[in-house]
């Protein structure tokens, strides 16, 4: 049945980035860059940190969707990224960067989760500032598809614990809070001519 759970996991993961990714291609979506480089070093490592404590096949939609979070900061690069970084933006890299060796210090796997769930809740940074202002520039059914694949990921974990719960629980409250003031946002600002998802 575990198995079933993260095969449902991965089939979101794909469900979610393959259209996000597209919609980068098509200059639709403009993705921070700064986000998403916090977002895939951290959600990789967390993978390992999963895998150490058994979290089993449950793990592996974290893992590829690491990967994929990789693919989507380097298209950010270099295809239709968000280049407008405010002192904020630059302020939510640097705790973010700095948080990171702290998991190898730590070499706790709880621990090293702890950082990590909360250098990728500020990965959120950047992007939230830029939605706030631009809400039509990010996908709302992403994080949608996100919050829902974080769901399967906890129920298809092998072990239960603080290490491989926290981060697909806190990304998926994350997903469904920036939902929220999207939508929010979408109401007070009025469509651009180029339209939105």
């Amino acid at each position: 049945m575990k198995e079933v759970l993260s095969a449902v996991a991965l089939l979101l993961t794909f469900a979610a980035f393959l259209p996000y990714i597209r919609t980068i291609l098509h200059g639709q979506t403009r993705p921070h860059v700064f986000t998403w480089i916090i977002w895939g070093a951290g959600t990789f490592v967390v993978f390992l940190a999963q895998l150490s404590d058994g979290g089993g096949v449950g793990a592996w939609p974290i893992g590829i969707s690491g990967l994929l979070t990789i693919i989507v900061a380097f298209l950010a690069m270099t295809r239709s990224a968000d280049t407008s970084f405010h002192r904020m933006d630059w302020g939510f890299l640097t705790l973010a960067l700095t948080a990171l060796p702290l998991w190898w210090l730590t070499n706790t796997p709880l621990y090293t989760v702890l950082i990590l769930t909360g250098v990728d809740l500020l990965g959120f940074g950047p992007t939230v500032r830029k939605a706030y202002s631009q809400p039509y520039e990010e996908s709302w059914t992403f994080y949608a598809i996100g919050a829902i694949r974080n769901g399967f990921v906890i129920l298809a974990l092998e072990h239960y614990s603080w290490t491989t719960m926290l981060f697909p629980a806190a990304v998926g409250l994350a997903c469904l809070l920036f939902i929220g003031m999207l939508l929010i946002r979408r109401r007070s600002v009025p469509l651009p001519a180029r339209g939105g998802n």
